[in-house]
């Protein structure tokens, strides 16, 4: 008997199923068990591959997609370049409305994949016709056969983390999960991920990081949007300036806050102790998780999953460029890189 090729029919093939890595020497002196989902092995390099597949088959079996439509969507970068990635695989066209904050590296892959893409100002209010939100809406009112993904008010956004980031989390520690960290934007990781895992164990803490100059911290707390808590920031694909109906606030026990600076550093060094390259919203989650872990949320027996959601390939033109850095204000004395490149002449 002959045996067969082995090989993946494509790359959406390839979606889920990503590894969880323990963390060894960034956590060396911390109390409690530390494992990574790292959702950069996903084909597209981020977790959004998981809600691009999902809501766009989902929109296939209901017959809202049709051959030859056009995805619209609003994207800081990953859910763009998933969309994309899709929609070359399917046969669909692709446009995508990004925030002017997103790092020149995801533009020029959102333009690669082959989607028409508008970059719209980032610090404007979400009602502002030049808003990425804005601007999405009235291409898909002009463009007829197109399908507005709308990732933050999409209730299968969560439905796609449920179905498998949750699963997969709740196997991989065999049930023995005790805190889930993830960043929170949309919300949509860690609401349909947390949904399933409190649904194997309402003991399960699940805690979101927030930015500094979002909303959703406050939100959480009062149930009140606050305008006031609004102010520029430069981490992407975290933290809000409108209330996501992809979130549910209620499956969430706490925000923590982090600031930009230390997200870069953190993020730097994962790769110097772990390794892993790893994406700025990454560099967030690890750093809450230390600001955690001093203020007592853990202890000897806790163990501690952190989604890790995107690539650090992605953020060449940002925190892993030490110009970029030094332009924030994120270097200092203490802080500084040493010089690792020496050209011989």
């Amino acid at each position: 008997m002959k045996e067969e090729i082995k090989a993946y029919n494509n790359v959406l093939e390839l979606i889920g199923n990503t590894p969880l890595i323990k963390l060894n020497k960034i956590t060396q002196k911390m109390k409690g068990n530390y494992f990574a989902k790292v959702e950069a092995f996903n084909p597209g390099h981020s977790t959004k591959d998981r809600i691009a597949l999902y809501i766009i088959e989902e929109a296939e079996k209901k017959g809202i997609l049709k051959p030859g439509d056009t995805i619209i969507e609003t994207t800081s970068g990953n859910t763009g370049f998933s969309i994309a990635m899709v929609s070359i695989i399917k046969g669909y066209d692709c446009i995508l409305a990004v925030s002017s904050k997103s790092s020149a590296d995801k533009i020029d892959m959102l333009k690669t994949m082959g989607a028409k893409v508008y970059v719209c100002p980032a610090h404007v209010s979400a009602d502002d016709p030049r808003s990425y939100y804005e601007i999405a809406k009235k291409i898909h009112s002009e463009i007829k056969g197109s399908v507005y993904i709308n990732q933050y008010f999409n209730e299968l956004n969560i439905d796609a983390h449920y179905q498998s980031t949750g699963p997969e989390i709740w196997e991989q520690t065999a049930g023995k999960i005790t805190h889930l960290i993830a960043c929170s934007g949309t919300g949509g990781t860690i609401s349909g991920t947390a949904r399933f895992l409190k649904e194997q164990n309402p003991n399960i803490r699940v805690i979101g990081i927030d930015a500094y100059g979002s909303v959703l911290q406050k939100y959480h707390q009062t149930k009140e949007f606050d305008a006031n808590e609004i102010y520029p920031y430069r981490i992407e694909g975290l933290g809000k300036n409108l209330i996501p109906t992809a979130t549910d606030f209620n499956i969430i026990d706490k925000f923590e806050k982090v600031t930009d600076e230390s997200s870069a550093h953190t993020a730097r060094e994962l790769a110097k102790t772990e390794g892993l390259f790893v994406g700025y919203t990454s560099g967030a989650a690890m750093q809450g998780i230390k600001q955690l872990e001093e203020e007592g949320e853990f202890d000897e027996n806790s163990n501690i999953v952190v989604i890790f959601p995107d690539h650090g390939s992605r953020y060449m033109s940002k925190i892993y460029n030490d110009e970029w850095m030094s332009q924030q204000g994120f270097f200092d004395s203490e802080t500084a890189e040493i010089q690792q490149i020496e050209y011989i002449k």
